[in-house]
């Protein structure tokens, strides 16, 4: 084998260098396999060893064993093959009934991906991986309590699904506590929220206080574990006058931890969340609202249970997208990490309550909800306006004639350029009168102002009264044509779109409303009088002594068969009968004793009356009438009556009526709200000034549902009265005496009632 030596030139400067050569094609062969296996051996030690040290850095998920725990529990076993850092983010759902972890950074090392179990309260379980992380979701066969304790690389869950007697007391571990550390309790302040719900607000020394919340009672208990309370916030806090459901906020210690008493008044719910260090309990009325309140926010959405501990706000706003299935597309500008604890809150509370812990904000459009910081979400809606404004002053107006066929023309245009559309004309609204003023219709006489109508721009006139709600553009102008009933506008193609919807809303036809009123007025009264009259007369020509019987009434003495007198009757003792209502006179009986020896004549009359009246009078009118329209219908007649001036005798009428006045309004549910007048005048008695008018009139609002009956109102008068006239000391005298006195007696009865039946007209 030859070999080629490199021998040293001593022309050369620098480093010696000496190659050795192989002497044979054989030997660069062998020499050049040994190299490259050489650097194989190395690379596949260079990735063992890179593969091992990934592998011992990671993290895996072992097993999830389920067993039997004390006092009807059962116990969830979550085995990972290292330690657990912190706790991980978890949350609950209740339809269906489920517990979700999330393990970052683990792998599924089971070899399974599902098991169903049926013990107790636990159904199964799942094991999901994707990307970096393995989530555990837990099956539950119904509601239960829960727990959760860290050991090493053991997680347990202990659940509860035994039922608790009613009324007692369930606790619900908001969160649980960091076993041998003890906490503060730094403040507790109590505020009253938006929506008029009472904010109790504790701020804790750390985000892992344990705390467990149970309603005992009409009260919330609250315990704070393992905490210490300063003495200024042992106290109790009168809250009543904030105007919220809660009423006094108790916080005193209790052992090794501190409770909190929160009591409500009137029907009442609560739910408690927390963020960081902050921990809020909201107590919210249940009771209905009118007013402002009734158009503020409340939160429907599914309940859920979330505890995250400083977890990137990204990934918190995935569970809540996986947990309802909507798209959350977050920006650029969403980062940073979150503490939250919630406790079976509405899904829509729950976003809000992450969004204001980190100043975002939202906006949803159909399945999808944008989330961005709340000033760069602002701005970017007032560009966007300053954007279709500038794109609205450069497009084309169009015209165009829309023909109406239900709603007024003036009304629509009225509703397109902002104001609010009346039903009722105050000027000309009906009244119970029969004179032409008060019947006259409503708008009878716009005939003046039917073509062509009021045309509104940019004025300011009285029918745009809310600019912010027009549906026209700054640009956009209305008028319309009552002959033809039909609306025209001029603006841009996209308002006309808008125009279209409106009065798609507006131009339907308006239901009719048939009311019926019943006014009964029923009387009854019962009197009795007995009376006496004793008188001695002379002058009488009348032969022999006679003894006669005679009857009468009061208006006419009891009259002595042949017994003539030459003086007028004169009686000592006068205590007729009195004279009862719808009675004319009463009744007598005369006995007389003549001697003419004497020529005096002895007169008696006894007068006795009882009455027994009972009467029923049924007014039954009708009327109909157009949803939001006054109508009136009346009946009667004009008494007349004169009366004497300088300029002479005169003739006046005065009104008896029966007169119904109704305005109704049809609600969404079918229940009718009336505005209601009904009047039933009678004559009474006369006077020198003229007859009396008796009056009987209701003047009130209802709301009755759709074809039943409601009683506005009625009037039950009685009147008793027993009355003796009477001699003095004759009168006393037993038996004899009732010659020498008079008794009355009356007990009267009148009752009116009004009853109003609304019928939706189909």
């Amino acid at each position: 084998m030859d070999r080629i030596e490199g021998k040293h030139d001593p022309s050369r400067r620098g480093r010696e260098t000496m190659i050795a050569v192989p002497n044979t094609l054989n030997e660069l062969r062998l020499h050049m396999a040994h190299t490259t296996r050489t650097r194989i051996f190395q690379a596949i030690a260079a990735l063992g060893l890179l593969i091992s040290t990934v592998t011992a850095q990671a993290n895996s998920l072992e097993a999830v064993n389920v067993s039997q725990g004390a006092e009807n529990s059962q116990v969830v076993k979550i085995t990972l093959s290292e330690a657990l850092a912190a706790m991980p983010p978890y949350f609950a759902t209740t339809n269906p009934h489920r517990i979700v972890l999330d393990f970052a950074n683990v792998d599924n090392a089971m070899g399974r991906r599902s098991e169903t179990v049926d013990a107790g309260v636990v159904h199964g379980y799942n094991v999901v991986h994707a990307a970096d992380r393995t989530r555990v979701v837990v099956d539950l066969n119904g509601p239960a309590t829960y727990s959760l304790r860290k050991d090493k690389n053991i997680l347990l869950i202990a659940l509860h699904g035994a039922r608790v007697a009613p009324g007692a007391a369930q606790p619900a571990h908001f969160a649980s506590a960091d076993a041998g550390t003890t906490f503060n309790i730094r403040d507790v302040a109590f505020r009253r929220g938006k929506n008029g719900e009472g904010r109790i607000e504790v701020n804790l020394s750390d985000p892992g206080v344990g705390i467990d919340i149970k309603q005992k009672g009409a009260a919330i208990q609250l315990d704070f574990l393992n905490t210490t309370l300063p003495q200024a916030l042992q106290r109790r806090l009168d809250v009543s006058e904030f105007a919220t459901p809660a009423q006094t906020v108790e916080t005193f210690a209790q052992g090794k931890a501190t409770r909190m008493i929160v009591k409500p008044k009137g029907k009442w719910d609560y739910v408690a969340y927390q963020t960081g260090r902050n921990f809020i309990l909201e107590v919210t009325s249940l009771e209905g609202v009118t007013g402002q309140a009734a158009d503020k926010k409340k939160y429907d959405g599914e309940k859920l249970s979330l505890d995250f501990q400083n977890v990137d706000v990204r990934s918190v706003l995935k569970v809540i997208a996986d947990f309802t299935g909507k798209n959350i597309v977050a920006a650029d500008s969403v980062t940073g990490n979150v503490t939250i604890r919630l406790k079976d809150v509405p899904w829509d509370q729950a976003l809000d309550v992450v969004l204001r812990a980190k100043g975002l904000d939202k906006r949803m459009n159909g399945n999808v909800i944008w989330v961005e910081q709340s000033d760069a979400l602002t701005k970017k809606e007032e560009e966007e306006k300053r954007a279709r404004q500038s794109s609205e002053e450069l497009e084309p107006l169009l015209t165009r004639n829309y023909k109406l066929n239900y709603v007024r023309a003036d009304d629509a245009m009225t509703i397109i350029s902002g104001g609010s559309r009346s039903a009722n004309n105050v000027d000309n609204a009906p009244t119970c009168s029969p004179s032409s003023e008060g019947l006259k219709l409503q708008n009878a006489s716009s005939g003046a102002n039917t073509s062509g109508g009021a045309t509104i721009s940019n004025q300011r006139g009285a029918v745009e009264t809310k600019a912010n709600n027009r549906v026209l553009s700054i640009r956009g102008a209305a008028s319309y044509d009552l002959t033809s009933n039909t609306l025209i506008i001029t603006d841009i193609a996209d308002r006309h779109a808008k125009v279209e919807e409106v009065l798609k809303g507006i131009d339907l036809p308006s239901r009719q409303v048939m009311i019926e009123a019943r006014i009964v007025l029923a009387d009854d009264s019962f009197g009795r009088t007995l009376g006496a009259r004793l008188g001695v007369q002379t002058g009488g020509t009348i032969s022999g002594n006679r003894i006669g019987i005679g009857t009468g009434n009061s208006s006419s003495p009891a009259a002595i068969n042949g017994v003539t007198t030459t003086s007028t009757p004169s009686y000592n003792v006068d205590l007729p009968a009195n004279i009862l209502s719808y009675s004319n006179s009463a009744s007598s009986l005369g006995f007389t004793l003549f001697s003419a020896a004497a020529e005096t004549l002895l007169s008696l009359e006894l007068q006795a009356l009882e009455q027994d009246n009972r009467g029923k009078i049924l007014s039954n009118p009708k009327v109909i009438t157009t949803n939001l329209k006054p109508a009136v219908i009346l009946q009667g007649r004009q008494i007349p009556y004169q009366t004497i001036s300088q300029s002479g005798t005169q003739t006046t009428f005065k009104d008896a009526l029966l007169c119904l006045l109704v305005a109704p309004q049809v609600l969404n549910n079918d229940d009718i709200i009336m505005d209601v007048e009904v009047q039933k005048d009678a004559q009474g008695e006369n006077t020198s000034a003229g007859p009396a008018i008796n009056v009987k009139r209701v003047l009130t609002q209802v709301r009755v549902k759709n074809g039943e009956t409601a009683v506005l109102g009625g009037i039950f008068e009685q009147t008793q009265r027993n009355d003796t006239s009477k001699v003095p000391l004759l009168g006393d005298i037993p038996v004899l005496g009732s010659l020498f006195r008079n008794n009355s007696k009356a007990d009267e009865k009148s009752e009116m009632l009004i009853f109003l039946t609304p019928r939706i007209l189909q």
